[in-house]
C-alpha cells in the first residue's frame, strides 16, 4: 500500500510541476531553518552588527553590549558553529569578525527591511 505524503491534490497542477524541479532539497532547508534560528536571537545579532563595524574582542564586546565575558563567549561559539563569524588570535586576545561578505548583506539587507 503507497502511503499519501499529502492529503489533497494540487488546484494548480502545471504551478506545482513548475516549482517541484527547483525546490531545494529538504536538508539544505533544514540548514537554512538551523540558519535563521541563530539569526532570530537578538543578542546574536547585536553582536553580528558590532562586528560589521569593527573587529573586536571579548572584553571590547562585553563592554559595548553591557555583557558578561562569560555571556559574549557563549554567543559568539554559537556564531562561530554557525560559521557567522571567525575569529583571529593576536597576542592574549582572539579578535572577532564577520565570516565574509554574506553576512554582512544578509544584515544589511534585513536592517533595511525593517527600516521600510
Amino acid at each position: 500500500m503507497e502511503i499519501k505524503k499529502s492529503d489533497c491534490e494540487a488546484v494548480n497542477p502545471d504551478i506545482v510541476n513548475k516549482v517541484l524541479p527547483d525546490m531545494p532539497d529538504v536538508t539544505v532547508l533544514y540548514d537554512l531553518s538551523d540558519f535563521f534560528k541563530v539569526m532570530g536571537d537578538s543578542t546574536r545579532i547585536r553582536l553580528l552588527w558590532a562586528l560589521e563595524q569593527a573587529e573586536m574582542c571579548v572584553n571590547d564586546l562585553a563592554v559595548l553590549l553591557d555583557m558578561t565575558k562569560s555571556a559574549v563567549s557563549h554567543q559568539l561559539k554559537i556564531l562561530r558553529t554557525a560559521k557567522l563569524v571567525k575569529a583571529e588570535k593576536r597576542g592574549k586576545n582572539v579578535y572577532y569578525s564577520l565570516a565574509d561578505e554574506h553576512v554582512k548583506v544578509i544584515l544589511d539587507m534585513a536592517l533595511s527591511h525593517v527600516r521600510e
